[in-house]
Protein backbone atom coordinates (compact mmCIF):
# COMPACT_ATOMS: atom_id res chain seq x y z
CA UNK A 1 0.00 0.00 0.00
CA UNK A 2 0.98 3.56 -0.53
CA UNK A 3 2.34 5.62 2.19
CA UNK A 4 0.42 8.56 3.44
CA UNK A 5 3.13 10.03 5.17
CA UNK A 6 5.67 10.53 2.52
CA UNK A 7 5.66 14.13 0.32
CA UNK A 8 3.74 14.23 -2.68
CA UNK A 9 5.96 15.79 -5.47
CA UNK A 10 5.15 17.69 -8.38
CA UNK A 11 2.38 16.42 -11.31
CA UNK A 12 2.13 13.20 -9.08
CA UNK A 13 -0.90 11.88 -8.73
CA UNK A 14 -0.07 9.17 -5.75
CA UNK A 15 1.85 8.68 -2.91
CA UNK A 16 5.30 8.63 -2.94
CA UNK A 17 6.62 4.88 -1.78
CA UNK A 18 7.54 4.34 1.77
CA UNK A 19 11.72 4.17 2.64
CA UNK A 20 12.23 0.14 2.75
CA UNK A 21 12.36 -0.74 6.88
CA UNK A 22 13.05 -4.76 7.97
CA UNK A 23 11.00 -6.38 10.39
CA UNK A 24 11.35 -5.18 14.25
CA UNK A 25 11.02 -7.94 17.00
CA UNK A 26 7.28 -6.99 17.55
CA UNK A 27 4.36 -8.22 15.44
CA UNK A 28 2.41 -6.36 13.14
CA UNK A 29 -1.09 -7.07 14.97
CA UNK A 30 0.19 -5.32 17.78
CA UNK A 31 -0.46 -1.78 16.56
CA UNK A 32 -2.18 0.33 18.84
CA UNK A 33 -5.97 1.01 18.80
CA UNK A 34 -6.63 4.82 17.08
CA UNK A 35 -8.71 6.94 20.16
CA UNK A 36 -12.24 8.42 19.15
CA UNK A 37 -12.22 12.00 18.07
CA UNK A 38 -15.25 12.94 20.19
CA UNK A 39 -12.95 12.33 23.67
CA UNK A 40 -10.48 15.37 22.05
CA UNK A 41 -10.57 18.66 23.10
CA UNK A 42 -11.39 21.01 20.43
CA UNK A 43 -9.38 21.51 17.49
CA UNK A 44 -9.56 24.47 15.18
CA UNK A 45 -7.87 22.54 11.91
CA UNK A 46 -5.81 25.60 11.59
CA UNK A 47 -2.24 23.51 12.68
CA UNK A 48 -0.96 20.41 13.79
CA UNK A 49 -2.32 18.77 17.16
CA UNK A 50 0.07 16.90 19.41
CA UNK A 51 -1.09 14.57 22.34
CA UNK A 52 1.90 13.07 24.11
CA UNK A 53 0.16 9.32 25.32
CA UNK A 54 3.34 8.23 26.48
CA UNK A 55 6.88 9.79 27.35
CA UNK A 56 9.22 7.69 28.64
CA UNK A 57 11.00 9.03 32.18
CA UNK A 58 14.77 9.44 30.56
CA UNK A 59 14.68 11.76 27.59
CA UNK A 60 18.25 11.77 26.66
CA UNK A 61 17.65 12.75 23.51
CA UNK A 62 14.50 14.38 21.01
CA UNK A 63 13.99 15.03 17.42
CA UNK A 64 15.36 17.61 15.86
CA UNK A 65 14.77 18.79 12.61
CA UNK A 66 17.55 16.90 9.77
CA UNK A 67 17.53 13.79 12.13
CA UNK A 68 16.98 10.06 11.07
CA UNK A 69 14.08 8.63 12.44
CA UNK A 70 12.35 5.14 12.77
CA UNK A 71 9.10 4.59 14.08
CA UNK A 72 5.82 3.18 13.82
CA UNK A 73 2.42 4.89 13.03
CA UNK A 74 -1.04 4.18 12.35
CA UNK A 75 -3.00 6.14 10.19
CA UNK A 76 -6.87 6.85 10.58
CA UNK A 77 -9.06 9.38 9.24
CA UNK A 78 -11.32 11.51 12.10
CA UNK A 79 -14.51 8.61 11.85
CA UNK A 80 -11.77 5.87 12.55
CA UNK A 81 -11.11 4.38 8.59
CA UNK A 82 -7.77 3.05 9.00
CA UNK A 83 -5.86 4.09 5.53
CA UNK A 84 -2.36 2.92 6.31
CA UNK A 85 0.00 0.84 8.70
CA UNK A 86 3.41 0.74 9.42
CA UNK A 87 2.40 -2.27 11.83
CA UNK A 88 0.35 -4.44 8.97
CA UNK A 89 3.60 -3.88 6.92
CA UNK A 90 5.78 -5.27 9.66
CA UNK A 91 8.81 -2.71 9.11
CA UNK A 92 8.90 0.68 10.99
CA UNK A 93 9.10 3.87 8.71
CA UNK A 94 12.57 5.17 8.23
CA UNK A 95 13.08 8.68 7.10
CA UNK A 96 15.13 12.32 7.67
CA UNK A 97 12.48 15.04 9.25
CA UNK A 98 12.73 18.39 8.20
CA UNK A 99 14.16 17.97 4.49
CA UNK A 100 10.90 17.35 2.64
CA UNK A 101 10.66 13.50 2.48
CA UNK A 102 7.29 13.71 4.83
CA UNK A 103 4.08 15.82 4.76
CA UNK A 104 4.68 18.55 6.10
CA UNK A 105 2.21 18.31 9.13
CA UNK A 106 4.10 14.81 10.20
CA UNK A 107 7.62 16.70 9.86
CA UNK A 108 6.21 19.45 12.07
CA UNK A 109 4.85 16.73 14.46
CA UNK A 110 8.14 14.43 15.10
CA UNK A 111 10.13 17.20 16.44
CA UNK A 112 10.72 17.38 20.07
CA UNK A 113 9.73 13.39 20.11
CA UNK A 114 11.89 11.35 22.29
CA UNK A 115 12.47 7.02 21.79
CA UNK A 116 9.90 4.97 23.37
CA UNK A 117 7.40 8.33 22.90
CA UNK A 118 4.16 8.09 21.68
CA UNK A 119 2.23 10.57 20.26
CA UNK A 120 -1.74 11.46 18.41
CA UNK A 121 -1.48 13.76 16.11
CA UNK A 122 -4.12 15.64 13.63
CA UNK A 123 -2.83 17.06 10.78
CA UNK A 124 -5.00 19.44 8.80
CA UNK A 125 -5.35 18.73 5.30
CA UNK A 126 -2.99 22.20 4.11
CA UNK A 127 -0.13 20.32 5.73
CA UNK A 128 -1.09 16.59 4.25
CA UNK A 129 -2.62 16.30 1.06
CA UNK A 130 -4.50 19.37 0.86
CA UNK A 131 -7.58 19.87 -1.49
CA UNK A 132 -6.27 17.04 -4.24
CA UNK A 133 -5.46 14.03 -1.47
CA UNK A 134 -4.53 11.11 -3.26
CA UNK A 135 -6.79 9.65 -5.56
CA UNK A 136 -8.24 6.17 -4.19
CA UNK A 137 -6.41 6.66 -0.75
CA UNK A 138 -6.74 9.90 0.66
CA UNK A 139 -9.92 12.22 -0.08
CA UNK A 140 -9.57 15.93 -0.81
CA UNK A 141 -9.32 18.04 1.87
CA UNK A 142 -9.17 14.52 4.41
CA UNK A 143 -8.09 15.55 8.10
CA UNK A 144 -5.50 12.87 9.06
CA UNK A 145 -4.97 11.18 12.07
CA UNK A 146 -1.73 8.95 13.28
CA UNK A 147 -0.57 7.45 16.31
CA UNK A 148 3.46 7.75 16.01
CA UNK A 149 5.77 5.16 18.71
CA UNK A 150 9.42 7.00 18.15
CA UNK A 151 11.62 3.36 17.65
CA UNK A 152 15.29 5.39 16.93
CA UNK A 153 16.64 8.27 16.22
CA UNK A 154 20.29 9.46 14.97
CA UNK A 155 21.92 12.10 13.18
CA UNK A 156 24.77 12.25 10.23
CA UNK A 157 26.67 14.07 12.40
CA UNK A 158 26.84 11.55 15.45
CA UNK A 159 29.40 9.71 17.11
CA UNK A 160 30.16 7.03 19.11
CA UNK A 161 28.68 7.41 22.72
CA UNK A 162 30.38 6.37 25.40
CA UNK A 163 28.62 5.67 29.14
CA UNK A 164 30.78 4.61 31.64
CA UNK A 165 28.85 3.20 34.89
CA UNK A 166 31.40 1.19 36.53
CA UNK A 167 34.80 1.13 36.93
CA UNK A 168 37.03 -0.79 38.93
CA UNK A 169 39.53 0.97 41.39
CA UNK A 170 42.21 -0.43 40.19
CA UNK A 171 42.80 0.00 36.58
CA UNK A 172 46.62 -0.79 35.34
CA UNK A 173 46.07 -1.46 31.57
CA UNK A 174 43.51 -0.46 29.33
CA UNK A 175 41.78 -1.96 25.87
CA UNK A 176 44.26 -0.74 23.09
CA UNK A 177 44.24 -0.76 19.00
CA UNK A 178 45.49 -4.64 18.50
CA UNK A 179 44.06 -5.71 21.57
CA UNK A 180 42.35 -9.23 22.59
CA UNK A 181 39.70 -8.79 24.60
CA UNK A 182 36.98 -11.17 26.14
CA UNK A 183 33.63 -9.47 26.88
CA UNK A 184 29.95 -10.13 27.81
CA UNK A 185 27.29 -7.91 26.07
CA UNK A 186 23.74 -7.14 25.73
CA UNK A 187 22.92 -5.49 22.55
CA UNK A 188 19.52 -3.62 22.08
CA UNK A 189 17.86 -1.34 19.81
CA UNK A 190 17.47 2.25 20.76
CA UNK A 191 13.86 2.04 22.27
CA UNK A 192 15.69 -1.46 24.66
CA UNK A 193 14.45 -4.19 22.43
CA UNK A 194 16.81 -7.26 22.90
CA UNK A 195 18.15 -8.31 18.94
CA UNK A 196 21.19 -10.37 20.86
CA UNK A 197 22.95 -11.45 24.41
CA UNK A 198 26.49 -13.04 24.91
CA UNK A 199 24.86 -14.10 28.13
CA UNK A 200 22.35 -15.98 26.58
CA UNK A 201 24.68 -18.31 25.10
CA UNK A 202 26.74 -18.17 28.36
CA UNK A 203 30.09 -17.48 26.20
CA UNK A 204 32.12 -14.08 26.25
CA UNK A 205 32.71 -12.84 22.71
CA UNK A 206 36.30 -12.66 21.87
CA UNK A 207 37.98 -10.19 19.37
CA UNK A 208 40.78 -8.25 18.42
CA UNK A 209 40.15 -4.68 18.88
CA UNK A 210 40.53 -1.43 16.27
CA UNK A 211 41.49 -4.05 13.44
CA UNK A 212 38.18 -3.99 11.29
CA UNK A 213 36.63 -7.76 13.63
CA UNK A 214 34.18 -5.42 14.52
CA UNK A 215 31.90 -2.87 13.37
CA UNK A 216 33.36 0.27 13.50
CA UNK A 217 31.53 1.85 16.33
CA UNK A 218 32.14 -1.44 18.65
CA UNK A 219 35.81 -1.16 17.61
CA UNK A 220 35.74 2.96 19.18
CA UNK A 221 33.52 1.98 21.89
CA UNK A 222 35.69 -0.65 23.11
CA UNK A 223 38.77 1.57 23.55
CA UNK A 224 40.05 2.50 27.04
CA UNK A 225 38.38 -0.33 28.64
CA UNK A 226 39.65 -1.66 31.83
CA UNK A 227 39.17 -5.32 32.87
CA UNK A 228 35.57 -5.39 35.24
CA UNK A 229 34.70 -2.10 33.69
CA UNK A 230 31.11 -1.77 32.62
CA UNK A 231 29.86 0.91 30.17
CA UNK A 232 27.17 1.45 27.70
CA UNK A 233 28.44 2.15 24.01
CA UNK A 234 25.32 3.68 21.77
CA UNK A 235 26.27 3.31 18.04
CA UNK A 236 24.86 5.00 14.97
CA UNK A 237 24.09 2.79 12.42
CA UNK A 238 26.89 4.74 9.69
CA UNK A 239 29.30 2.97 12.36
CA UNK A 240 27.04 -0.38 12.30
CA UNK A 241 24.95 -1.71 9.65
CA UNK A 242 24.15 0.71 7.60
CA UNK A 243 21.20 0.96 5.32
CA UNK A 244 21.30 -3.19 5.19
CA UNK A 245 21.19 -3.68 8.80
CA UNK A 246 22.24 -7.61 9.45
CA UNK A 247 20.14 -10.56 8.31
CA UNK A 248 16.93 -10.73 10.12
CA UNK A 249 17.65 -9.53 13.54
CA UNK A 250 19.06 -6.07 13.09
CA UNK A 251 17.29 -4.10 10.32
CA UNK A 252 18.53 -1.18 8.33
CA UNK A 253 19.30 2.45 9.70
CA UNK A 254 19.55 1.05 13.26
CA UNK A 255 20.98 2.69 16.07
CA UNK A 256 22.88 -0.33 18.36
CA UNK A 257 23.37 0.19 22.09
CA UNK A 258 25.33 -2.42 23.98
CA UNK A 259 25.52 -2.89 27.73
CA UNK A 260 29.24 -4.26 27.97
CA UNK A 261 31.51 -5.60 31.10
CA UNK A 262 34.82 -6.38 29.92
CA UNK A 263 36.36 -9.44 31.35
CA UNK A 264 40.07 -10.23 29.83
CA UNK A 265 42.64 -8.20 27.83
CA UNK A 266 45.50 -8.96 26.72
CA UNK A 267 48.09 -8.13 23.48
CA UNK A 268 49.21 -11.20 21.33
CA UNK A 269 53.37 -9.10 22.06
CA UNK A 270 52.40 -9.45 26.02
CA UNK A 271 54.91 -11.80 28.05
CA UNK A 272 54.03 -12.83 31.67
CA UNK A 273 53.45 -10.32 34.24
CA UNK A 274 55.03 -10.92 37.85
CA UNK A 275 53.54 -9.02 40.66
CA UNK A 276 53.09 -8.36 44.30
CA UNK A 277 56.20 -10.16 45.12
CA UNK A 278 57.26 -11.05 49.10
CA UNK A 279 60.36 -11.87 49.02
CA UNK A 280 61.52 -13.02 52.27
CA UNK A 281 64.55 -11.37 54.14
CA UNK A 282 66.80 -14.21 53.77
CA UNK A 283 67.38 -15.87 50.13
CA UNK A 284 70.06 -17.88 49.66
CA UNK A 285 69.26 -19.79 46.80
CA UNK A 286 66.85 -19.08 43.84
CA UNK A 287 65.51 -21.24 41.44
CA UNK A 288 66.88 -22.46 38.19
CA UNK A 289 65.76 -24.39 35.18
CA UNK A 290 65.83 -28.15 36.32
CA UNK A 291 65.04 -27.15 40.04
CA UNK A 292 61.78 -29.30 41.67
CA UNK A 293 59.43 -27.20 42.96
CA UNK A 294 56.36 -27.31 45.71
CA UNK A 295 54.41 -24.28 45.54
CA UNK A 296 50.50 -23.72 46.79
CA UNK A 297 48.52 -21.51 44.37
CA UNK A 298 45.23 -19.58 43.82
CA UNK A 299 44.18 -19.75 39.84
CA UNK A 300 41.98 -16.83 38.47
CA UNK A 301 40.64 -15.35 35.51
CA UNK A 302 41.49 -11.66 34.75
CA UNK A 303 38.04 -10.64 36.35
CA UNK A 304 38.85 -12.64 39.46
CA UNK A 305 36.99 -15.70 38.58
CA UNK A 306 38.46 -18.37 40.27
CA UNK A 307 39.02 -21.65 38.12
CA UNK A 308 41.82 -23.49 40.92
CA UNK A 309 43.22 -24.36 43.87
CA UNK A 310 45.76 -26.23 45.31
CA UNK A 311 45.01 -24.72 48.53
CA UNK A 312 41.15 -26.54 48.59
CA UNK A 313 42.98 -30.11 47.64
CA UNK A 314 45.39 -29.26 50.88
CA UNK A 315 48.39 -30.19 49.04
CA UNK A 316 51.34 -28.63 46.83
CA UNK A 317 51.58 -28.21 43.37
CA UNK A 318 55.03 -30.35 42.65
CA UNK A 319 56.97 -29.47 39.64
CA UNK A 320 59.75 -29.28 37.83
CA UNK A 321 60.61 -25.73 36.48
CA UNK A 322 61.70 -25.35 32.90
CA UNK A 323 61.71 -28.28 31.29
CA UNK A 324 58.14 -28.22 30.08
CA UNK A 325 55.98 -29.64 32.74
CA UNK A 326 53.61 -27.02 33.46
CA UNK A 327 52.43 -24.02 30.83
CA UNK A 328 55.14 -22.27 29.44
CA UNK A 329 54.27 -18.74 31.39
CA UNK A 330 54.52 -20.74 34.78
CA UNK A 331 57.96 -22.48 34.06
CA UNK A 332 58.74 -18.76 33.37
CA UNK A 333 57.34 -16.86 36.29
CA UNK A 334 59.10 -20.04 38.97
CA UNK A 335 62.09 -19.25 37.92
CA UNK A 336 64.12 -16.98 40.20
CA UNK A 337 61.97 -17.54 43.11
CA UNK A 338 62.83 -18.19 47.06
CA UNK A 339 61.27 -20.33 49.15
CA UNK A 340 58.94 -18.68 51.10
CA UNK A 341 58.25 -16.06 48.11
CA UNK A 342 54.77 -15.36 47.13
CA UNK A 343 54.10 -13.13 44.00
CA UNK A 344 51.26 -12.81 40.96
CA UNK A 345 51.80 -14.34 37.54
CA UNK A 346 50.11 -13.03 35.03
CA UNK A 347 50.03 -15.14 31.69
CA UNK A 348 48.69 -13.90 28.49
CA UNK A 349 46.50 -17.37 26.75
CA UNK A 350 49.55 -17.86 24.00
CA UNK A 351 51.39 -18.98 27.18
CA UNK A 352 48.74 -20.25 29.18
CA UNK A 353 45.85 -22.43 27.71
CA UNK A 354 45.54 -20.94 24.26
CA UNK A 355 42.37 -20.26 22.07
CA UNK A 356 41.08 -23.72 22.88
CA UNK A 357 41.41 -23.52 27.34
CA UNK A 358 41.05 -26.14 29.31
CA UNK A 359 38.51 -27.29 31.69
CA UNK A 360 37.19 -24.35 33.41
CA UNK A 361 39.39 -21.74 31.61
CA UNK A 362 37.73 -20.43 28.65
CA UNK A 363 39.61 -20.32 25.43
CA UNK A 364 42.13 -17.07 25.31
CA UNK A 365 41.96 -16.57 28.58
CA UNK A 366 44.34 -14.38 30.75
CA UNK A 367 45.32 -16.70 33.60
CA UNK A 368 46.48 -15.30 37.10
CA UNK A 369 48.37 -16.98 39.80
CA UNK A 370 48.75 -16.18 43.03
CA UNK A 371 51.46 -18.14 44.21
CA UNK A 372 53.62 -19.41 47.30
CA UNK A 373 56.68 -21.14 47.39
CA UNK A 374 57.27 -23.69 50.03
CA UNK A 375 60.53 -25.30 48.62
CA UNK A 376 62.12 -26.44 45.89
CA UNK A 377 65.64 -28.49 45.42
CA UNK A 378 67.44 -29.77 42.38
CA UNK A 379 67.93 -33.66 41.72
CA UNK A 380 71.95 -33.32 42.08
CA UNK A 381 71.51 -31.88 45.92
CA UNK A 382 73.47 -33.63 48.49
CA UNK A 383 73.12 -32.65 52.07
CA UNK A 384 73.60 -29.80 53.59
CA UNK A 385 75.78 -29.44 56.47
CA UNK A 386 75.67 -25.88 58.65
CA UNK A 387 77.85 -26.34 61.69
CA UNK A 388 76.03 -24.18 64.61
CA UNK A 389 78.23 -25.29 67.61
CA UNK A 390 81.32 -27.24 68.15
CA UNK A 391 83.12 -27.73 71.52
CA UNK A 392 86.70 -27.16 72.02
CA UNK A 393 87.07 -30.73 73.40
CA UNK A 394 86.48 -32.56 69.43
CA UNK A 395 88.14 -35.37 69.07
CA UNK A 396 85.85 -38.29 68.89
CA UNK A 397 83.95 -38.24 65.49
CA UNK A 398 80.99 -40.50 64.94
CA UNK A 399 81.50 -43.07 62.14
CA UNK A 400 79.64 -45.91 60.76
CA UNK A 401 78.64 -48.29 63.47
CA UNK A 402 78.91 -46.06 66.26
CA UNK A 403 76.05 -46.12 68.80
CA UNK A 404 73.84 -42.57 68.59
CA UNK A 405 72.11 -40.48 71.01
CA UNK A 406 70.59 -36.98 69.55
CA UNK A 407 67.99 -34.38 70.22
CA UNK A 408 66.29 -32.62 67.16
CA UNK A 409 63.58 -30.09 65.82
CA UNK A 410 62.49 -31.66 62.21
CA UNK A 411 61.06 -28.31 59.90
CA UNK A 412 59.97 -28.11 56.19
CA UNK A 413 61.88 -26.17 54.13
CA UNK A 414 59.46 -22.95 54.47
CA UNK A 415 59.57 -23.13 58.23
CA UNK A 416 56.50 -25.44 59.21
CA UNK A 417 57.06 -28.14 62.25
CA UNK A 418 57.59 -31.62 61.57
CA UNK A 419 59.08 -32.72 64.97
CA UNK A 420 59.93 -30.61 68.05
CA UNK A 421 62.07 -31.79 71.06
CA UNK A 422 62.59 -35.31 69.53
CA UNK A 423 65.62 -37.62 70.88
CA UNK A 424 66.41 -40.41 69.22
CA UNK A 425 68.99 -43.18 69.62
CA UNK A 426 71.14 -45.06 66.39
CA UNK A 427 73.24 -47.05 64.92
CA UNK A 428 74.76 -44.67 62.55
CA UNK A 429 74.75 -46.43 58.75
CA UNK A 430 72.69 -49.65 59.68
CA UNK A 431 69.45 -47.67 57.54
CA UNK A 432 67.24 -47.00 60.66
CA UNK A 433 67.12 -43.27 59.40
CA UNK A 434 66.67 -41.86 55.74
CA UNK A 435 70.13 -42.03 53.88
CA UNK A 436 70.23 -37.98 54.35
CA UNK A 437 70.19 -38.17 58.34
CA UNK A 438 72.85 -40.90 58.03
CA UNK A 439 75.38 -38.32 56.46
CA UNK A 440 74.26 -35.71 58.52
CA UNK A 441 75.27 -37.55 61.60
CA UNK A 442 78.25 -38.30 60.33
CA UNK A 443 81.95 -37.14 61.49
CA UNK A 444 79.76 -35.27 64.81
CA UNK A 445 81.26 -35.00 68.01
CA UNK A 446 79.15 -35.18 71.25
CA UNK A 447 77.75 -31.65 72.00
CA UNK A 448 78.05 -30.39 68.56
CA UNK A 449 74.80 -28.64 67.25
CA UNK A 450 74.20 -28.28 63.54
CA UNK A 451 71.56 -28.03 60.84
CA UNK A 452 71.00 -30.81 58.51
CA UNK A 453 68.64 -29.81 54.88
CA UNK A 454 67.88 -33.44 53.28
CA UNK A 455 66.59 -33.40 49.76
CA UNK A 456 64.14 -35.68 49.48
CA UNK A 457 65.48 -38.09 47.07
CA UNK A 458 67.86 -38.43 50.57
CA UNK A 459 64.61 -38.44 52.48
CA UNK A 460 61.48 -39.52 52.53
CA UNK A 461 61.07 -39.15 48.60
CA UNK A 462 57.53 -38.34 46.32
CA UNK A 463 55.86 -40.93 48.64
CA UNK A 464 56.74 -38.93 51.94
CA UNK A 465 55.23 -40.13 55.13
CA UNK A 466 51.56 -39.82 55.03
CA UNK A 467 50.32 -37.83 57.97
CA UNK A 468 53.15 -36.46 58.75
CA UNK A 469 55.73 -35.05 55.87
CA UNK A 470 54.53 -34.30 52.56
CA UNK A 471 56.04 -35.93 49.07
CA UNK A 472 59.14 -34.62 47.33
CA UNK A 473 60.05 -32.10 50.79
CA UNK A 474 62.80 -30.79 51.71
CA UNK A 475 63.83 -31.16 55.30
CA UNK A 476 65.37 -29.44 57.92
CA UNK A 477 67.04 -30.72 61.02
CA UNK A 478 68.70 -28.89 63.92
CA UNK A 479 70.67 -31.21 65.88
CA UNK A 480 72.47 -31.59 68.83
CA UNK A 481 74.77 -35.18 69.55
CA UNK A 482 73.83 -36.41 73.01
CA UNK A 483 75.95 -39.31 73.45
CA UNK A 484 78.28 -41.71 71.39
CA UNK A 485 79.40 -45.20 71.65
CA UNK A 486 81.79 -46.47 69.81
CA UNK A 487 80.86 -49.25 67.18
CA UNK A 488 82.49 -52.43 66.31
CA UNK A 489 84.93 -51.96 63.10
CA UNK A 490 82.51 -52.93 59.95
CA UNK A 491 80.99 -56.38 59.27
CA UNK A 492 81.37 -57.81 63.24
CA UNK A 493 78.68 -58.03 65.63
CA UNK A 494 80.83 -59.41 68.66
CA UNK A 495 84.89 -58.29 69.43
CA UNK A 496 86.70 -59.88 72.34
CA UNK A 497 88.33 -56.98 74.22
CA UNK A 498 91.28 -59.61 75.11
CA UNK A 499 93.32 -62.69 73.82
CA UNK A 500 90.96 -65.62 72.45
CA UNK A 501 91.39 -68.42 74.64
CA UNK A 502 92.00 -71.61 72.26
CA UNK A 503 90.06 -73.95 73.63
CA UNK A 504 87.06 -71.65 73.02
CA UNK A 505 84.55 -74.57 71.75
CA UNK A 506 85.18 -76.36 74.37
CA UNK A 507 84.36 -73.43 76.85
CA UNK A 508 81.12 -72.69 75.20
CA UNK A 509 80.23 -76.35 75.14
CA UNK A 510 79.77 -76.61 79.07
CA UNK A 511 78.35 -80.35 78.93
CA UNK A 512 80.94 -81.29 76.79
CA UNK A 513 78.72 -83.32 74.32
CA UNK A 514 80.32 -82.19 71.42
CA UNK A 515 77.38 -79.62 70.28
CA UNK A 516 76.64 -76.34 71.22
CA UNK A 517 72.89 -75.41 71.41
CA UNK A 518 71.75 -71.90 71.08
CA UNK A 519 71.14 -71.70 74.70
CA UNK A 520 74.40 -72.34 75.51
CA UNK A 521 75.60 -70.59 72.95
CA UNK A 522 74.06 -66.87 74.23
CA UNK A 523 74.79 -67.58 78.22
CA UNK A 524 78.71 -67.81 76.67
CA UNK A 525 78.35 -64.62 74.97
CA UNK A 526 76.60 -62.93 77.69
CA UNK A 527 79.10 -63.88 80.43
CA UNK A 528 82.09 -62.82 78.34
CA UNK A 529 79.96 -59.36 77.85
CA UNK A 530 79.21 -59.23 81.54
CA UNK A 531 82.58 -59.87 82.91
CA UNK A 532 84.26 -57.37 80.10
CA UNK A 533 85.79 -59.53 77.99
CA UNK A 534 83.97 -59.33 74.92
CA UNK A 535 81.87 -56.21 73.40
CA UNK A 536 78.52 -56.44 71.64
CA UNK A 537 77.87 -53.92 68.63
CA UNK A 538 75.71 -51.22 70.26
CA UNK A 539 72.49 -50.18 69.61
CA UNK A 540 71.13 -54.12 68.84
CA UNK A 541 69.48 -56.09 70.24
CA UNK A 542 71.40 -58.40 72.80
CA UNK A 543 68.87 -61.96 70.80
CA UNK A 544 68.96 -61.19 67.85
CA UNK A 545 72.76 -60.35 67.46
CA UNK A 546 73.56 -63.73 69.54
CA UNK A 547 70.82 -65.57 67.08
CA UNK A 548 72.44 -64.04 63.95
CA UNK A 549 76.08 -65.58 65.11
CA UNK A 550 74.80 -68.86 66.11
CA UNK A 551 73.24 -69.08 62.95
CA UNK A 552 76.50 -68.01 61.22
CA UNK A 553 77.91 -70.85 63.04
CA UNK A 554 75.43 -73.78 62.25
CA UNK A 555 76.35 -74.36 59.08
CA UNK A 556 73.93 -77.21 58.19
CA UNK A 557 70.81 -75.59 59.90
CA UNK A 558 70.41 -78.61 62.07
CA UNK A 559 70.31 -76.25 65.36
CA UNK A 560 73.84 -77.45 66.35
CA UNK A 561 76.66 -76.41 66.49
CA UNK A 562 79.64 -78.85 66.60
CA UNK A 563 83.55 -78.35 66.44
CA UNK A 564 84.07 -78.78 63.23
CA UNK A 565 81.63 -75.93 61.76
CA UNK A 566 82.50 -73.73 64.89
CA UNK A 567 85.56 -70.90 63.21
CA UNK A 568 86.15 -67.82 64.23
CA UNK A 569 85.78 -64.76 61.92
CA UNK A 570 89.36 -64.49 61.32
CA UNK A 571 90.02 -68.12 60.15
CA UNK A 572 87.49 -68.24 57.37
CA UNK A 573 88.24 -66.63 53.71
CA UNK A 574 85.98 -63.14 54.12
CA UNK A 575 82.38 -63.46 53.82
CA UNK A 576 79.55 -60.71 54.14
CA UNK A 577 77.91 -61.99 57.59
CA UNK A 578 78.84 -61.28 60.82
CA UNK A 579 80.51 -64.16 63.13
CA UNK A 580 82.85 -64.49 66.13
Amino acid sequence: MAGPVARRGPGCGSLLLLLPALLVSWAACQAPPVPGVAAEPPWDGADVSVERRFVPERCPRAVRRGDFVRYHYLGAFPDGTRFDSSYDRGSTFNVFVGKGQLIAGMDKALVGMCVNERRFVKIPPKLAYGNEGVSGVIPPNAVLHFDVLLIDLWNSEDEVQVQTYFKPEKCTRTVQVSDFVRYHYNGTFLDGTLFDSSHNRMRTYDTYVGIGWLIPGMDQGLLGMCVGEKRIITIPPFLAYGEEGDGKEIPGQASLVFDVVLLDLHNPKDGITIENQQVPESCERRSQTGDFLRYHYNGTLLDGTLFDSSYSRNRTYDTYVGKGYVIAGMDEGLLGVCTGEKRRIIIPPHLGYGEEGRGKIPGSAVLVFDIHVVDFHNPSDSVSITVNYKPSNCTVLSKKGDYLKYHYNASLLDGTLHSLGKTYNIVLGSGQVVVGMDMGLQDMCVGERRTVIIPPHLGYGEDGVEGEVPGSAVLVFDIELLELVSGLPEGYMFVWNGEVSPNLFEEIDQNHDGEVLLEEFSEYIQAQVDSGKGKLAPGFDFEKIVKNMFTNQDRDGNGKVTAEEFKLKDQEAKEEHDEL
